[in-house]
C-alpha cells in the first residue's frame, strides 16, 4: 500500500502544478483582454472605428464651399458650423431626426438632393451629408439677398438653418411692427425674446459657437484650441 501511494505522489503533484499552471494563464489572459479593450486608439467592440482628427472632412468642405460659394468664399466658415451642428460627428441624431455632421432633417436631404443630381441620396455618407448642408446654406444665403442688408446676411442665413426661414420672417414683421429695420440682424436679437415659440437664445447661442469655431481655427482649418463642445441642433 505505502508503495503505491509513493508512486502515485508524483504524478498528483505535477497534476496539481499543471491545474495551477493553467488558472494562472487564464487569469492572464482575462487580464489582459480588458487592458486591451481600453487601451487608446482600439475599438471597444467590432464595428465601431478609431475617429480620426478635426481634418478628416477638410477637402470636403474645401470642395463643396468652392462648388455652392466660389472660391472667395471662407470654406472655414461652413466646417465651423459643422463642429457646432455635431462635433463633425457623422453618426449623431438629434432626437428629432436630424442626421450627420450637418444634422440635416432627412426631408430637407432629399429636398436638397431633388435640385442637385450630383449628389447621392446617402444622407448617412459624411461626404454627401457636408455637400447637401452647403448646398442648403446657399439656398438660404440667396433667400436673404433681398431680404437682409449685406453685412448681417451671414447672420440670417445661419439663424434660419437652426430656426428655420419661417422663423425668421416673422421675426422681422414683429420687427417692423416696432418700426426697427427688419433687414438688420441686431433688430431681430431686439424683438427675439417677445416671439413665443422661438427657441431664440438657442439660435443666438449657435451663431456664437460657429464664430468661436471659427476663431479657433488657422489659416488651414486646423483646430488650434477647441472651444467647449457643441450640442447637435435641435430644431
Amino acid at each position: 500500500m505505502t508503495a503505491v501511494l509513493r508512486r502515485r505522489d508524483p504524478r498528483r503533484r505535477g497534476d496539481l502544478r499543471g491545474l495551477v499552471r493553467c488558472v494562472l494563464l487564464w487569469s492572464t489572459i482575462f487580464a489582459v483582454v480588458p487592458a486591451r479593450a481600453a487601451a487608446p486608439g482600439l475599438p471597444r467592440r467590432p464595428g465601431v472605428t478609431v475617429t480620426p482628427g478635426e481634418e478628416r472632412f477638410d477637402a470636403a468642405f474645401r470642395k463643396y464651399s468652392k462648388r455652392y460659394f466660389g472660391p472667395a468664399q471662407d470654406w472655414r466658415e461652413f466646417k465651423a458650423q459643422g463642429l457646432t451642428e455635431s462635433n463633425l460627428d457623422t453618426t449623431a441624431r438629434s432626437y428629432v431626426g436630424a442626421r450627420g455632421v450637418m444634422q440635416l432633417m432627412p426631408t430637407t436631404f432629399r429636398e436638397v438632393t431633388s435640385r442637385n443630381p450630383e449628389i447621392q441620396r446617402l444622407i448617412d455618407d459624411p461626404e454627401w451629408n457636408i455637400a447637401a448642408g452647403i448646398s442648403y446654406d446657399r439656398q438660404l444665403w440667396l433667400q436673404w439677398e433681398q431680404d437682409s442688408v449685406s453685412d448681417h446676411r451671414r447672420e440670417f442665413m445661419f439663424a434660419s438653418y437652426n430656426a428655420g426661414r419661417g422663423t425668421l420672417l416673422m421675426a422681422q414683421r414683429m420687427a417692423r411692427a416696432e418700426s426697427l429695420d427688419h433687414r438688420a440682424w441686431p433688430s431681430i436679437e431686439q424683438v427675439a425674446p417677445q416671439m413665443r415659440r422661438w427657441r431664440y437664445r438657442e439660435t443666438l447661442e449657435y451663431l456664437r459657437r460657429i464664430d468661436r469655431h471659427l476663431e479657433s481655427m488657422d489659416g488651414q482649418g486646423r483646430v488650434r484650441s477647441q472651444p467647449a463642445t457643441a450640442a447637435p441642433r435641435r430644431p
